[in-house]
């Protein structure tokens, strides 16, 4: 299509007479296209210059304006190095005409016009680097670099900056650069001579491009936003980059690299620095801090140009006023900022897309990114037209009439019109942005009582309060804190359970802006520390899990084993190395643990649910880090010899129910087949390969990093328990279970479950467990052991009133029968309900027996998952408090506390003398 066929608006000559003499010098246009021609010459100085001094080339270049840019791009590549200054000054003079043409008759839109601009920007700078790098090669400047090197600029490149790397480049706008090099391509004492040969490239490369000739600039370079750029030359190290982002970068600098490109020279070095940037830009946390930072920035960049006050629209900066281009910038970057480093969807770079994205996400609300869409586009159009009057790089609406009169011709609109709908869109654009960066003012604290008064009073002694950020953000948010705390049922019990939440937070800046840019997570946080001790003490030392409440799919559906399994397995692959891996697993997995926690205590889920999802996180967490463990292992030792290994779940793992405070029971068992030893740079004999890689995997699983710990584990439920190699040949482990183990440990084998390591010996040791225990076996010596194991229980672990786990028809004493039942009925099921239902199924149990067992197993559950939800130990009703007592009673259906103790007792109680009574019946009265 030509560039007539697409016109949709004209501008109107503001002095008739130039626009008169430009329609002259282009005879062959006529029509439509004269008119904007006409316009935009009649109205803006600059383009009627433009116009007349490539009124050869222009008519051609409107047949097809697309064509004509990619023609214009083409030509830079190739100039010779003689040509390149007035090449590109060309270029510049030609695609400027073009796109502000383009621009004014509707043909292309915003985004087409600043990408066409920052294509050139690309390019130009390319070339211009380039050409200079090479002279400095072709001298022998550069150490080690040849012919063959030019085209990747020797390993230099430059980043684009702020709305150049974004593709967003506004008409006459400046460009932001950011030169380096890779000294990993130069050793020792080569490296600063290198050095000095890019400095000086660069030098003559910005020369090249901003240099004012009789044939005009190309673009005017910044340099500064570099590192330190008062003390560093304008072209230095990547690693010197990285180290100086890592000790002493700010938050406007993250902000700046959300937009960061590589534009020029060796792109594939650009990628890997920003590729190194990513953990700088983007925090693995919620960081809610960097709104008050923004709009600590905002303020400064307000009073040092001027820009405070009620608007005027005399003068009025459209940029970095009121209600203009920076608030809509700051508010997409500032909520990428927050979530970008969760959320990979988040890091873009365009502001628009930015703002339709974070809408999807439930970051903003759709009607703001709608609308601050729009008045960004509009807001742009004007900043545009501004530049195009005389290629200046100003902001400011005019503040003489008659250039009012200039600006809305070109517009080709009527100054009223112009005037009111600018105003109303920096009305619009502030009242969006301005209660987002500087909410009001925060409500008097309540009154307190003298004894509550001097709890709050220590709160400034405490580690989270130790910085004036945290002090600063704490004094707006705790009349808010205290309000609350007020309107509940115990405040002063309330109070005492945040102080003591306060009191084990080791920092709080994070964790206070996320409060108060999130109020509703103070109710949260208040149900959790008057409830639950455990979990406020978990919160306390890892508050980033609240991140996941703010971040969506909190209270989704849950995903289930083999999704959670997945999620991880991404997640680690995307952690880097494996220091970081087990760090992002533990993180991974405190999130989860903290959502399954925070489900059951606002009773959004049953405690048998919980127990099955804390499992589904554990078995996710093994399952997903067996890899990394044994590649890590694998790197020295080299690859597992044989099938490789399995971890059989044992225990609670193997039942799939876990608790808030559980540990892992596991047996590792490994299929060497026949090899003796593995291939590697330290080969070991197979035995000794997987007993080390077995410690390898509970180190990954136990170790303190620096993400805390991730779980225990046990495993002495392998063979021949403590005494026994910690890793179990399948053959071995075959052969033990046929002719040497104890009935216990048949019975504990019927809650082994599969949990990770090679698929086909996962199937065979699954497939040898069932057939175990289907086949033959002694009913009677069974029953007579399992006698003998209930006393022993009940003598080392005799329990207590409120231990729903330890003593005579609780927990354990179930759990031994259902296994007992399981593997005299010969099922391979491992849940304990299924178990019972197994011997239900073969009249081992009558109807009544099962239902007893069941609901007494519940209640025990019920009672045992609270307890290590509420204090992570033995369940005392008196350190609980009364909000943990509350729930206790709501969970289990009991209307006081004497009331679940009296049901606790006798259910215990017939649950003990059903199951002596099934285990002394022989096998023929059953």
């Amino acid at each position: 299509m030509t560039f007539e066929t697409r016109i949709t608006r004209s501008p109107r000559p503001y002095e008739p007479e130039r626009g008169v003499e430009a329609r002259a010098a282009l005879p062959e246009l006529t029509g439509a296209v004269a008119e904007v021609i006409e316009g935009a010459a009649g109205s803006a100085p600059y383009l009627h210059g433009l116009i007349l001094k490539e009124a050869e080339w222009l008519p051609g270049a409107l047949d097809g304006p697309e064509a004509a840019l990619k023609a214009e791009i083409t030509r830079i590549e190739a100039l010779p190095f003689d040509q390149i200054n007035g090449g590109l000054r060309q270029a510049k003079r030609r695609i400027a005409l073009l796109s502000a043409l383009c621009d004014l008759a509707g043909v292309w839109g915003l985004f087409e016009v600043t990408g066409a601009l920052s294509l050139l920007a690309d390019r130009a700078t390319h070339v211009a680097i380039r050409a200079h790098v090479a002279r400095e090669i072709t001298r022998g400047k550069i150490p080690g670099q040849t012919e063959d090197d030019i085209e990747s600029c020797g390993g230099m490149f430059a980043l684009a900056m702020g709305k150049h790397g974004a593709g967003e480049l506004n008409y006459s706008s400046d460009i932001d650069l950011i030169c380096l090099f890779d000294e990993s391509r130069f050793d020792g004492v080569d490296q600063m001579e290198a050095r000095a040969g890019f400095i000086r490239a660069t030098r003559k490369a910005m020369a090249s491009l901003s240099d004012l000739t009789g044939e005009g600039y190309v673009f005017r370079t910044d340099l500064r936003l570099r590192p330190d750029p008062s003390v560093t030359p304008v072209c230095f190290a990547m690693e010197a980059a990285e180290r100086y982002y890592e000790s002493v970068g700010r938050t406007w600098e993250r902000a700046a690299y959300i937009k960061a490109r590589t534009c020029a020279g060796d792109m594939a070095a650009g990628a890997r620095f920003l590729k190194d940037m990513t953990p700088f830009v983007w925090r693995k946390h919620l960081d809610f801090n960097a709104i008050r930072e923004t709009h600590d920035m905002r303020l400064k960049i307000r009073a040092h140009k001027g820009l405070g006050g009620a608007l005027c629209l005399e003068g009025h900066n459209m940029k970095l006023g009121y209600g203009g281009i920076r608030e809509i910038e700051f508010f997409a970057q500032t909520r990428q900022l927050i979530a970008g480093g969760r959320d990979p969807d988040l890091r873009l770079r365009e502001t628009v897309p930015a703002l339709k994205v974070l809408a999807e996400k439930g970051w903003v609300e759709s009607e703001a990114a709608e609308t601050l869409s729009t008045d960004y586009i509009a807001h742009r159009e004007v900043e545009h037209r501004l530049q195009m009057l005389r290629d200046q790089q100003t902001h400011s609406l005019p503040t003489a009439p008659e250039e009012f009169d200039r600006l809305a011709a070109l517009m080709g609109t009527t100054v009223p019109e112009m005037r009111a709908e600018i105003a109303e869109r920096c009305e619009r654009v502030n009242a969006l942005t301005e209660d987002f960066f500087a909410p009001g003012e925060a409500a008097p604290a309540p009154e307190l009582s003298a004894e509550e008064a001097e709890i709050a009073a220590r709160w400034s002694t405490y580690p989270c309060l130790r910085t004036t950020r945290a002090q600063d953000i704490f004094t707006r948010l705790k009349p808010e804190l205290l309000r609350r705390i007020q309107n509940l049922d115990k405040p002063a019990e309330a109070l005492t359970h945040l102080d003591g939440f306060l009191k084990g937070l080791p920092s709080g800046v994070q964790l206070f802006a996320l409060f108060e840019a999130n109020p509703q997570l103070i109710d949260l946080i208040l149900d959790i520390v008057s409830t639950a001790p455990h979990l406020a003490r978990y919160l306390s030392r890892n508050a980033s899990v609240l991140d996941a409440v703010i971040g969506g799919g909190f209270f989704a559906r849950w995903p289930g084993r083999e999704a959670l399994t997945e999620e991880l397995v991404d997640h680690l692959k995307a952690a880097g190395d494996y220091e970081r891996q087990l760090d992002a697993c533990r993180r991974w997995a405190k999130e989860w643990h903290f959502r399954v926690g925070v489900h059951q205590l606002r009773d959004l889920i049953t405690a048998d649910q919980a127990g099955a999802q804390y499992c589904d996180v554990a078995a996710a967490c093994v399952a997903a880090l067996y890899p990394p463990v044994v590649a890590e292992f694998a790197r020295k030792h080299g690859t597992p010899p044989g099938r490789g290994a399995m971890v059989l779940g044992m225990g609670s793992l193997g039942a799939g129910r876990l608790t808030a405070a559980s540990d892992l029971d596991m047996i590792v068992i490994y299929d060497a087949g026949g090899v003796e030893a593995s291939e590697g740079r330290k080969p070991l004999p197979s035995r000794t390969y997987y007993a080390r890689l077995t410690q390898a995997l509970i180190t990954a699983i136990t170790a303190q990093t620096a993400e805390g710990r991730l779980y225990e584990v046990d495993m002495r439920l392998r063979p021949s328990g403590k005494q026994g190699p910690v890793a179990t040949s399948f053959e071995s482990f075959m052969s033990y279970q046929m002719g040497e183990a104890w009935v216990w440990e048949h019975l504990a084998l019927t809650r082994g479950h599969p949990i990770a390591g090679d698929p086909d010996l996962c199937r065979a040791v699954d497939d040898f467990r069932s057939d175990l225990i289907a086949g033959p076996k002694d009913e009677t010596r069974i029953r007579q052991e399992t006698r003998e194991m209930r006393v022993r229980l009940a003598e080392a672990k005799p329990g207590s009133d409120w231990d729903p786990k330890n003593g005579p028809g609780r927990m354990m004493d179930i759990e031994l029968l259902a296994e007992t039942a399981a593997l005299l009925a010969g099922s391979a099921e491992q849940d304990i309900y299924a178990q019972l239902g197994a011997g239900r199924a073969t009249n081992w149990l009558s109807n009544d027996e099962y239902a007893l067992l069941v609901e007494t197993y519940r209640l025990m559950w019920r009672l045992q998952s609270a307890a290590r939800l509420l204090t992570g130990e033995k369940l005392d009703p008196k350190a609980i408090g009364v909000g943990g007592r509350d729930f206790l009673c709501r969970s289990n259906g009991a209307v006081t506390m004497e009331a679940l103790s009296e049901e606790l007792q006798t259910r215990a109680e017939a649950a003990a003398l059903t199951i002596t009574r099934v285990l002394e019946r022989t096998a023929e009265s059953a």
